[in-house]
Formats: C-alpha cells, structure tokens, sequence
C-alpha cells in the first residue's frame, strides 16, 4: 500500500506554477498560487505565453526581428513586469519566464516538473469560452500533476505587504470528492495535504444517486426509500473503511466523511461555495472510458463558485 504523497519528488523543481496572461481571473491564479506556495514552503513559478502567428515562422532571424514578434514576446514581459509588482512583497521564493507556444501545450510540459499548476478559470481574448476558458478546460485533463482552476469568484483576502499573501484563518474545510474507485486514494492523499496545510477540515463526499428518479421506469420498486436509507447505510460503511487508513495517517487532522444523496456535479457544486478548495479526480467510474477528463470534473470546473483542484493518476504524471 502506497501512502506516499504524489507529485511531490525534488525534480518537480518548479514548485507551484501559475500561468498568468494579465486578465483579472489570472491575478486571482496568481494570488492563490502565491499562497499555497508560501504554505507550503514550496517554490512560486510565474509564466507568461506568447503565441506568434504561423506566418512568422520562416527561420530563427525572422523571428527575432520581425516586429509583430518582437510585440508579442514584449507584452508577455509587461505581463511579468505586472506580476513582479504584484508579488514586490511576496517572502517566498519565486522565478518569472516567458515562453512561446499554446498555453495550454506550454503549461502541459512544464507540469512535469511542477507539484501543481494554476490557472484562472478564463483568459483573454480569444481563450474565452462559452462557459470555461480553454486553457483550463482543456489543461487538467493534459497536466502531469495537480491542476487547479481558480474561478472569478475567488476573493484574496486584504492585506498589505508580506500580510497578503498569508494564509487567512478561514473556517471552510477542504472537500474531496470520492466515487470508491481505485483512483480516489490519491485524491484522498492530496485533499489531506491540502487540509494541512489551510489548518483546515478535511470533508469527504460520496454522492448516491436518487433512486426515486428510475421510479416511473421501474415501478415495482415500491419500497424505494427503504432501498435507498439501506444503500446509503452500507456506502457509508464502505467510505469509513475505505478512508481508515487516512485517519491513521493525519491523526490530528479533523476528518467528517458523508454520503449525500443527489447528483455529483449538484453536490460538489454546492460545496465549492463554502470550501477553501475542492479536490477530484480526472476520471471516476464514468462509462466513457476514451475521455481524457471525466464528466463530474468537467462539470464542476465549468460550476464551481470556489478553486477547484483536479488530480490525475499517477500514471497520466509519468
């Protein structure tokens, strides 16, 4: 039985990495980055993207000279020089590039060497979506560790100074979304982390569809509330078994497990508007197999009123 935290070995050097492009979801990225990094006693990387136009590519001098070029990699370094004065009093250590590529292609490779990556829920100009931006739409099903999507509702705390980048006392717990697939002992690992290091609760949801809804399908199942408490009594088992050894291993840390009844994207949905960070995985126990990101992750990241973590599988990260 493997419990050692993922994602969290000396080469991913990169530490927390956040993409920032000068929009103000990106500063909220930013902000969050900032302090979970600082949390975690962990390293900041700030990246900005450039993205030149096919048509400039006809050899390396064009690039450097041509004008359009020169304009593009000159606002990814206005966008740094934005982030630097942001950050003037942030304590901890941190690092500024640039790159050119795709967002989503440039933030994918770099992963491999970060223990999380950040992104804000929308971008600028062309990377908006209709619901969720394309970059972190598309980028946690991609990344090689932990991404997590920071949405506009996100509030940084006041504060000046070193101050504002300090964790703030909040009572909202961290809640990690689990289906008892083989998958959700990682997301288990990290929520824990995470739960840690708020100084926050740790609250595990399992959610069990209502049976009252194949009602009008299945007819005979006159005693379907009874089904259902008997169900949910034996998932709730299930779910304490299944989290013992978590108990175990961060004794000190308060942990509440719940099954709750109602759709996964409603529940987690509902919990993101209280919780400092909700943890899932990429995938659960969906039937769409060939997805890269499962359908509860999407819909939550397209949902959630509070930053929302998605955690590959080890393996995807190797």
């Amino acid at each position: 039985m493997n419990d050692r935290v993922p994602f969290a070995s000396s080469g991913r050097d990169l530490g927390v990495l956040v993409g920032v492009d000068g929009s103000a979801h990106a500063r909220c990225a930013l902000h969050f980055a900032a302090v979970n990094a600082l949390s975690s006693n962990t390293a900041l990387t700030v990246v900005a993207v450039y993205r030149l136009p096919p048509m400039m590519y006809t050899g390396e001098p064009a690039i450097l000279v041509t004008p359009e070029a020169r304009a593009e990699r000159d606002r990814a370094e206005t966008i740094l020089d934005d982030a630097r004065k942001y950050l003037r009093d942030y304590p901890g250590k941190v690092t500024f590039s640039s790159a050119e590529g795709s967002p989503t292609g440039v933030l994918t490779e770099l992963s491999g060497r970060a223990q999380t990556v950040v992104v804000g829920s929308h971008g600028r100009g062309g990377f908006i979506g209709q619901l969720l931006g394309s970059v972190a739409a598309a980028l946690p099903a991609r990344s090689q560790c932990p991404t997590v999507v920071v949405p506009k509702d996100y509030q940084p705390e006041a504060g000046q100074g070193p101050e504002l980048f300090a964790h703030a006392r909040d009572t909202g717990p961290v809640v990690a979304g689990i289906d008892l697939s083989e998958r959700s002992r990682i997301v288990l690992l990290l929520a824990a982390r995470q739960a840690e290091l708020f100084a926050a609760p740790l609250q595990v949801l399992t959610a069990m569809p209502l049976l009252r809804e194949w009602k009008y399908w299945y007819p005979e199942l006159e005693e379907f509330e009874i089904i259902t408490e008997r169900r949910q009594s034996n998932l709730r088992a299930s779910v304490e078994k299944e989290i013992a050894w978590l108990r175990q291993r961060h004794s000190r840390l308060e942990i509440t497990a719940d099954v709750d009844l109602g759709t996964p994207g409603d529940l987690l949905e509902a919990k993101t508007r209280a919780a400092q960070l909700t943890v899932v995985g990429t995938r659960g126990r969906g039937t769409m197999k060939s997805t890269l990101l499962g359908s509860v992750s999407r819909e939550l990241l397209n949902r959630a009123r509070g930053p929302v973590m998605v955690v590959p599988t080890e393996t995807a990260a190797q």
